[in-house]
């Protein structure tokens, strides 16, 4: 058998419908490299996901011809990459191996995942084998993303002769992810004897991120490389006589902050928006959003609006410039009492009254503001609500719910404070008054969230267990 050729995973960060231009950056990695084996995510060609793109025949045409393609453009390197492929009427998610102007081979995923944000079975038929072919030296075994997961098509894997398992993947980021890939990718190696690489899709995509975190495993299962989580890297891949870099893991809270920064920076540019604007109000809430926004596209690409009423307190209207000031965003500062005033009085004329009717005008008042801004400007702008906030409706519709994407919707309010401190750890910049202070929405005089709401530590408990924990309600009593 021939020396195997280098092995590089490309952690690679697509646009979702952009077949031609994602085919071209993946053939710039290898433009004017000596040959290798590179291996590229699960639907690289088109990025993940495709949703209902995969139903129009167009597109699908496209992604067959940047697969031509990429296999006339591979030469004497090995390429392996994630498409769709149709075959015999059915559409398939497949691994492809391109080689010397050929694609001969052609793993189609066998598991579909259809559970959580996964809905693959609407669009893709299941493979019905397992698939292993002669590259770069070695019998490769090609799996992708869920297929690693069940014991079944490695260990098919492994009796059809596979020294190394590839596995091509598109695996979204949550807390606990990377613990229970690296688990899975071991178990595997140590039931199969073989060697496994890992290459995960990196980015954001709408309400997704893809943290990468890309890794090769010997046939025992230790770990000989990792690739950083949250940018585009490529990771060599060392065979089991050398040793390889290893990223260093980060900790729950620098995971969550680089993945919502990734998230909310993907989103813009994807979608070629020039900024942000963020409504600042002193709050512990548009602090973090702000900060988040100028450290994933720059100060220079941020207005923050401070929206003032009678009901709000110096030390907010203090904390925001001192925000915006630490970060070196631009501030304006527009009144809404004339608005609320002019608003109040002809609801009045009419017997619209209440305090809720005046709480939610404020809201709706700074909604218009904002969105007013957005529309001049272009910039995109952020809601600022949080989780806790969202789940027990506290939080105003066509007021602070207004914005194009809201970086905070999955974070609950015990976990926006502990991210502003970790973030303050690296340089302090949210005022610490706005993490010391009672939260308040300040739309009457003298309001706390603790008026109407459990104490956010009680809360967050409460939903954590219901949302995420699927608890039933009777469960969910608390003292």
């Amino acid at each position: 058998m021939s020396e195997p050729l280098p092995g590089r995973l490309v952690q690679f960060n697509p646009l979702v419908g952009d077949v031609a231009g994602n085919a071209a950056r993946m053939r710039a990695h290898w433009r004017d490299a000596s040959p290798a084996l590179w291996v590229f995510p699960e639907l690289a060609v088109c990025g993940y996901p495709p949703e209902d793109l995969l139903l129009r025949d167009d597109f699908l045409r496209r992604a067959e011809a940047a697969c031509a393609e990429l296999a006339r453009a591979a030469g004497d390197h090995w390429v392996v990459f994630g498409a769709p492929v149709r075959d015999g009427g059915k559409l398939y998610n497949a691994a492809c191996v391109a080689h010397q102007g050929r694609l001969d081979t052609r793993a189609r995923k066998r598991l579909l995942p259809q559970y959580d944000v996964f809905d693959e079975r609407r669009y893709f038929a299941p493979g019905r084998e397992a698939v292993a072919a002669d590259i770069a030296g070695r019998r490769v075994g090609l799996l992708v993303c869920e297929d690693l997961w069940e014991p079944a098509p490695s260990a098919e894997l492994a009796a059809a002769g596979a020294q190394l398992l590839v596995c091509l993947n598109a695996s979204p980021f949550d807390a606990d992810k990377a613990r229970r890939r690296l688990q899975v990718a071991r178990a595997r190696a140590a039931e199969t004897g073989c060697a496994v690489w890992y290459a995960n899709q990196v980015g954001g995509q709408d309400e997704l991120v893809f943290d990468g975190g890309s890794f090769a495993l010997d046939a025992r299962g230790g770990l000989l490389a990792r690739a950083p989580v949250f940018e585009e890297a490529v990771l060599e891949a060392p065979d089991a006589r050398t040793a390889g870099g290893c990223a260093q893991e980060l900790s729950a809270d620098a995971a969550l902050y680089r993945a919502l920064a990734l998230g909310l920076r993907d989103y813009v540019d994807k979608h070629r928006a020039p900024g942000v604007v963020v409504g600042v109000s002193g709050g512990v809430d548009s602090a973090l959003a702000l900060t988040l926004a100028a450290d994933a596209l720059g100060a220079g690409r941020c207005s923050a609006l401070r929206l003032p009423s009678r009901y709000t307190s110096d030390a907010s209207n203090e904390d925001a410039q001192a925000l915006c000031t630490n970060l070196g965003v631009e501030m304006e500062t527009v009144s809404i009492e004339p608005m609320f005033e002019a608003a109040l009085a002809s609801l009045g004329a009419v017997g619209v009254t209440g305090d809720l009717v005046a709480q939610n005008l404020q809201a709706r008042i700074r909604g218009l503001l904002l969105m007013a801004h957005s529309n001049h400007s272009g910039r995109l702008l952020l809601a600022t609500g949080n989780k806790s906030e969202l789940a027990v409706g506290y939080a105003t519709l066509y007021g602070d719910m207004a914005g194009g994407f809201a970086p905070l919707k999955d974070v609950f309010k015990t976990r926006v404070y502990d991210l502003a401190r970790h973030r303050n750890r690296a340089g302090a910049v949210i005022p610490k008054r706005v993490l010391t202070r009672a939260p308040t929405a300040e739309l009457r005089a003298q309001q706390r969230d603790a008026d109407t709401l459990p104490d956010y530590a009680q809360l967050d408990a409460v939903l954590q267990a219901s949302i995420e924990a699927d608890r039933a309600a009777a469960d969910l009593a608390v003292a």
